[in-house]
């Protein structure tokens, strides 16, 4: 046997040769659709009646200048500058940072499983963002109907459930072929709203006060307990921050760097100056998007903003799809299906169950709150949420890991931290309107996870304690003879190569036989995207003709036991890899009334468990040579 030399190619390797414009273009259609279709509620959720603001110089020049600065300072500083640099492999996003920080090492970050903890909280807050998203966006944009007449308000929510159906439908067949035409169109949503922001600002050049920051000071003294909603309204306008990070693997560092300073921020500056030089001049809030524009401008308007929306959604679900993806092969989620859309980006997956899930939860929203200012009063939780775990975790690497100075770290920690803090007290505000739906899916969510990964390490203690040690089988195959063996090749998949798998003691208890050859195969998740294709596979000699065999692969990487197999002969020394036999250990979980675990998260383990997808089809062995044996385990 040998090494594995084939597997997944990286993203570092994927974006070799692609030229900087192109990443560019298609990072604009990927990573930006969220924040860049912000200006179509922000600023206008920083007058909607719950806040009990009126529209007057001060008030607006003050909103304005607060998203400016919420731009500048969690946006272009935090993110692009600071959160960026801290990578994993290339990768990205909460998961990946997580996993990051458990590679410092538990002697040098005490209380590591509250990082793990941090990581799942999240996890599941980026989870019920991804459902709230293509509600907003795309109900926000068919909105802009009502501006032309009122004739089209019925018909609001049906037109926004049958954009979100036809999006939701497309899924499955990826997002290679369509993918193509998220950059262009990206480019023309920024250039567009840039034009109607210049054009706004040379009416009404009194808007540029607002870059002074003293006017957002103001504004939030002035304003005392009502502040806090205006900061969760302002807040909206820099939602989509954490897609900068989270995709950060499929594009690196300087595309999306150079995407937001060159276009996006531009382009969004112009256009919420231009949106506050409206308001100084006419006072109206409703739809304010969308009165930037001349009157014959509205309806290529509305087809451009649903256009813009149905990406920014495309971005998410395509997030939530790579997040489960992580959360599976991380042991943080029951195995699911998951689809390879593309033969040449490993990025690209597809998995129905969080698909399904996805789009119930958007209707459900849709149908519940009705407009997109009502959504708009639950957004912001969970994003800002998630920018404060982020941040304590990037603090952490900067003095673990990167050996900044305190003089540095202390400052700049205590910066950010307390600006996330103020932001995230101030999304709290909005847990009353509406706000409690996200708190409620995530904190599902969480539940779900965490039992998941309990139910699972109380299972794998049973089943350690009622295995035998792997030397000590040996030992006595070698004591005793005629054994009977068949001529074929045993594959059994275990947990841990230290121990006989269950299957293949059941086996040779009931059968009184053993393969000429047994490989006994561990998977192992590491804590990289990817791993180098020299440190994949890992064999061990145990005689006997029996081999442990190790293959390791990154959380952003699928396995595929067959062919890792087949990388991993010598062609020409070793059997016909078509021709092993796969065996099972299939588990049946007979509930009892004891144990470290509550009765009715037993339940919710067993009920994952049983809806788990087999072990079979995730590693992919062919159907027609697996092999399950049963047994009872109490749990």
């Amino acid at each position: 046997m040998s090494e594995s030399r084939e597997g997944s190619l990286s993203p570092n390797t994927e974006r070799k040769g692609t030229g900087r414009p192109v990443l560019m273009l298609a990072a604009l259609g990927i990573v930006f659709g969220d924040i860049g279709t912000s200006p179509l509620y922000a600023l206008r959720e920083c007058f909607v009646q719950g806040h009990g603001m009126a529209v007057t110089p001060e008030h607006v020049l003050g909103s304005v200048s607060l998203i400016f600065w919420f731009l500048v300072i969690i946006v272009s500083v935090k993110y692009v500058l600071f959160v960026m640099q801290a990578d994993n492999k290339g990768e990205g996003g909460i998961l990946a940072l997580m996993a990051l920080v458990h590679r410092i090492g538990p002697d040098r970050v005490k209380n590591l499983p509250i990082i793990s903890f941090l990581g799942i909280i999240g996890a599941a807050l980026l989870f019920s963002d991804g459902a709230i998203t293509p509600a907003i966006s795309v109900l926000s944009a068919i909105e802009g109907l009502n501006v032309a007449t009122p004739f089209f308000s019925p018909f609001v929510i049906p037109i926004s459930i049958a954009v979100l159906i036809g999006l939701f439908v497309l899924q499955s067949h990826g997002t290679g072929k369509i993918g193509v035409f998220f950059g262009p169109v990206m480019v023309v949503w920024f250039l567009v709203i840039g034009i109607l922001g210049i054009w706004s600002i040379i009416r009404c050049p009194a808007v540029l006060q607002a870059l002074d920051p003293r006017y957002a000071v103001s504004l939030l003294c002035s304003e005392g307990y009502k502040s806090f909603g205006l900061l969760g309204a302002a807040f909206l306008a820099v939602t989509g921050a954490e897609m900068l990070y989270a995709d950060m693997g499929h594009f690196g560092k300087v595309p999306i760097r150079a995407a937001w300073f060159y276009i996006v921020f531009p382009a969004l500056l112009l256009n919420y100056f231009g949106q506050g030089a409206y308001l100084l001049l006419k006072g109206n809030p409703d739809n304010l998007f969308y009165q930037l524009g001349p009157s014959w401008s509205l309806y290529p308007m509305v087809i451009l903003s649903t256009l813009a929306t149905v990406i920014a959604s495309q971005a998410v679900i395509s997030g939530a799809f790579s997040l489960a993806r992580q959360s599976v092969q991380l042991g943080f989620w029951p195995r699911m299906k998951i689809i390879h859309t593309s033969k040449n980006l490993i990025g690209q997956v597809y998995i129905p169950f969080v698909n399904t899930a996805l789009f119930i939860a958007v209707v459900l929203l849709i149908l519940g709150f009705k407009e997109s200012g009502s959504l708009g009063a639950a957004y912001g939780i969970a994003v800002s949420a998630t920018m404060f775990i982020t941040t304590s975790m990037v603090l952490l690497l900067a003095r673990r890991l990167w050996h900044a100075p305190l003089f540095v770290t202390i400052p700049v920690g205590l910066f950010f931290l307390l600006f996330d803090l103020a932001v995230f007290a101030a999304n709290l505000s909005k847990v009353l309107s509406g706000g409690w739906v996200v708190i409620f899916i995530a904190v599902g969510v969480c539940i779900l996870m965490t039992t998941w990964i309990e139910g699972r390490k109380i299972l794998q203690k049973k089943v350690t304690a009622d295995s035998m040690p792997l030397s000590l089988f040996a030992g006595e195959l070698e004591r005793q003879q005629g054994v009977t063996r068949t001529r074929r090749t045993g594959v059994f998949l275990s947990g841990n190569t230290n121990m006989v798998p269950r299957a293949m003691l059941h086996n040779y208890k009931h059968n009184g036989i053993l393969h000429e050859q047994t490989l006994i195969v561990t998977v192992e998740t590491a804590e990289t995207p990817h791993v180098p294709v020299a440190n994949r596979a890992f064999v061990e000699r145990i005689g006997q003709g029996i081999c442990t065999v190790t293959f390791r692969h990154g959380f952003m990487e699928s396995a595929d036991v067959p062919a890792l197999l087949a990388n991993a002969f010598v062609t020409g020394s070793s059997p016909d890899t078509q021709q092993f036999s796969y065996f099972l250990g299939k588990e049946s979980l007979v509930p009892v009334h004891h144990g470290p675990m509550a009765h009715w998260r037993k339940q919710i383990f067993m009920f994952l468990s049983k809806n788990s997808l087999d072990a079979s089809s995730f590693f992919n062995l062919p159907p027609n040579r697996v092999v399950e044996l049963g047994a009872q385990i109490e749990f």
